[in-house]
């Protein structure tokens, strides 16, 4: 008798494209009975992975003190819930900084999944890497190291030319993984050396409330190299969710680390974790050559990144890592957990509990968005806001447009996030640096050219 695609489906397996190779195999070689089943399980895909019904639990290190701040906690639990039916995961946990981002599923600010086995691309997004970085000159005047860095650093769009060669064992890693052994990359990996790009990312000037010494402190991530390889991540994660786990949400889908591609997946990050690493060194490297010193001690981590523990991965979607397993080349313990322009950057240290799964918060997070933010100051000029918010510290937009939703109002209450990190037992803050000055990208959009382009064609036409 031939064997057909129903008779596949009344013993029970899903139709697929493997359906066509299958019949033709178990047609020529006449199988049957016990022998049809035996080879069948052998070719067939295994069972689709299903979403839980239910969200697993995660711990929730926050809590709000005004309406806003609890429709805030309101909308990163109602993505939360969903997100935690992800099948991979195992444990979860929400920061006080915690905010939204995206559609409902997708993993909030300040957050962290854990997840057996599996790479879930979006769950650290585009910015992979974004970190801070320290640099500690000792006792000089903050102008002179605001000054200096401010004519080296670039925010913004593009790239440059200044910073373009790489260390060699860095490109030949490149050139052998095959997520970043690309053209794009490659230009990405030395255009964007000693850029910060836009956002939310900083270079910061402040005094050691212990020492007194002049503290420079980067944020930024790993800028088009890191979203190019993000971009490539959730393509091949995509193929994996289709033959896995079809329900799964698409912005869900993961890499498994048992693949080929997952350990590939796995050393472009580490590649990209070293790029972002060199980038900030270069910048701080160049400022202290400008002043002509040397710098007394210097550190770092990463904030948005993968972290991997044996077959669980930690993906920290805006959490500092507070244990020594998650930062190979952590210094003393010491990380650096920022706020706002006009408040200090923490220097913290901690120990991993149940609840905080080894990190802590990554900064004060937002209640509201950029955009209803910069409605709610719509009573006052751009100018006017400015002035009322960075009175007595020195703050520079590198495009010379200032962007208000990055002005300190447009954050959480820094002094409560740092009440639910004792709370919370999230780290124990060792100092803090306190403002000098800030230098963010600003509103660069504003004077690009097809921008200019538009307002004069606008006027040309009145």
């Amino acid at each position: 008798m031939k064997i057909t695609g129903n008779t596949l489906i009344e013993l029970g397996y899903q139709p697929g494209k493997w359906f066509k190779e299958a019949l033709i195999e178990a047609n020529e070689r006449e199988l049957e009975g016990e022998d049809l089943k035996t080879y069948l399980d052998s070719v067939a895909p295994p069972p689709a992975i299903l979403p839980f019904e239910t969200p697993i639990s995660y711990f929730k290190n926050i809590e709000a003190e005004t309406e806003l701040e609890q429709d805030n906690i309101n909308k990163v639990l109602w993505t939360m819930e969903e997100l935690m039916k992800t099948p991979t995961l195992v444990n979860g946990a929400i920061m006080p900084d915690a905010c939204p981002t995206g559609a409902k599923g997708q993993i909030p600010v300040g957050a962290i999944a854990v997840a057996k086995n599996a790479i879930h691309p979006s769950m650290h997004s585009a910015d992979i890497c974004c970190s801070v970085m320290a640099t500690n000159f000792g006792k000089i005047n903050p102008k002179l190291v605001m000054d200096a860095a401010f004519g080296i650093t670039h925010f913004g769009g593009g790239g440059r030319d200044e910073f373009c060669d790489l260390p060699a064992d860095l490109v030949a890693r490149m050139k052998g993984n095959y997520f970043l052994n690309n053209e794009k990359s490659e230009v990405f990996a030395t255009k964007h050396l000693g850029t910060q790009g836009d956002g939310n990312h900083f270079l910061f000037i402040g005094i050691s409330k212990k020492t007194g010494d002049t503290i420079m402190v980067t944020h930024h991530g790993s800028r088009g190299l890191g979203a190019f390889l993000y971009k490539k991540g959730m393509a091949v994660a995509e193929k994996f969710r289709k033959i896995l786990s079809p329900k799964t949400l698409k912005k869900n889908a993961w890499i498994p680390y048992d693949t080929e591609e997952g350990k590939t997946y796995w050393e472009a990050l580490q590649i990209i974790r070293d790029w972002t690493k060199l980038n900030h060194a270069t910048i701080h490297d160049a400022t202290c050559e400008a002043l002509k010193t040397e710098p007394i001690d210097r550190f770092w981590n990463e904030h948005n990144f993968v972290f991997k523990d044996g077959d669980l991965f930690y993906h920290a979607k805006g959490a500092t890592p507070l244990d020594d397993k998650f930062v190979p080349d952590s210094k003393d313990g010491l990380r650096l957990i920022p706020l706002n322009m006009s408040e200090p950057v923490l220097i913290v240290r901690g120990k991993t509990t149940e609840n905080n799964l080894g990190f802590a918060p990554h900064g004060a997070g937002r209640n509201t968005s950029r955009t209803a933010h910069i409605r709610s100051k719509s009573d006052k000029t751009i100018e006017q806001v400015f002035q009322e918010e960075t009175a007595g510290l020195d703050v520079r937009f590198f495009s010379g447009n200032v962007d208000i939703s990055e002005l300190p109002s447009a954050y959480k209450n820094a002094q409560n996030v740092k009440d639910q990190m004792e709370k919370f037992g999230l780290g124990e803050v060792v100092d803090e640096i306190m403002p000098y000055g800030s230098i963010m990208a600003g509103d660069w959009q504003k004077d690009v050219p097809w921008r200019r382009k538009r307002k004069k064609l606008r006027i040309e036409n009145k």
